[in-house]
């Protein structure tokens, strides 16, 4: 199986960066766009040229880390899918793959396919945590959750902050991703009793390090998770909640 590849070289964030065209003759059906770029990499350092830099770690659709942008889409062609996962086999008649970093403003690049979304991690910092009492662990049926709520708790936590919903809104949002962080704790009996600290820190730097929603709902057909779009929606729930909640008091 022959394939072209255009993969953006960018030797650091401050040097200018370009797209070189590459062919790959030994491609096969199974393999995903991580094997592919392996193939690549093995081919350009046995001529001595340099591998092509990109992220991956489980490979597994779990850890979020192999993002990149495959034919101007988040990931890939497969909706829903991360591009560890992604495979030539469901591409159809595509033989010609654009490989490039994640666009958006705040995931700039370290080199290559390679961006820094320590943006993300900012917004988790300034709130996706729970604050509980140091000591024994308390049973299980301490606190009691209902099968409905847990469910709808798992779905939201199911977020592995791949960062496509940033790319695959033209604003550079991360509302998807902040609503999934903000509707999992504020379900669960843990996370209420910081819930409108948690809303206003989360919202604030998220704001600070993102833009504003675009209400087209890319995020949520990229999203490997499938987390779903009303998570957006919590976003400003939840920081109402908090805002009408504090003048009361």
């Amino acid at each position: 199986m022959k394939i072209t590849i255009e993969a953006w070289r960018q030797p650091d964030a401050d040097a200018p960066g370009t797209f070189e065209t590459y062919t790959l003759d030994d491609a096969t059906p199974e393999m995903s766009l991580l094997d592919v770029l392996d193939r690549l990499n093995d081919h350009l350092v046995a001529d001595g040229r340099e591998p092509i830099a990109f992220d991956s770690d489980c490979r597994e659709g779990v850890c979020g880390s192999c993002g990149m942008m495959v034919n101007d889409r988040p990931h890939g062609p497969t909706p829903n899918t991360p591009s560890c996962r992604q495979h030539l086999r469901h591409f159809g008649d595509i033989t010609h793959l654009k490989l490039e970093p994640l666009r958006a403003k705040s995931f700039p690049v370290i080199r290559d396919l390679v961006v820094d979304r320590s943006a993300l991690d900012r917004v988790i910092e300034a709130g996706g945590h729970v604050a509980v009492n140091a000591g024994q662990a308390t049973d299980a049926d301490d606190h009691l959750v209902d099968h409905d709520t847990s469910e709808t708790a798992l779905d939201y936590a199911a977020c592995i902050g791949c960062g496509a919903c940033v790319a695959a809104c033209p604003n550079g949002a991360a509302h998807l991703f902040t609503g999934a962080k903000l509707l999992h704790l504020a379900a669960l009996t843990y996370g209420k009793r910081e819930r409108g600290r948690r809303a206003r820190a989360i919202t604030g730097q998220m704001e600070a390090d993102f833009g504003p929603c675009s209400t087209y709902g890319e995020c949520a057909t990229v999203c490997p998770a499938g987390i779903p779009l009303d998570a957006v929606a919590g976003v400003n729930r939840e920081a109402l909640r908090f805002s009408f909640r504090h003048k009361a008091d």
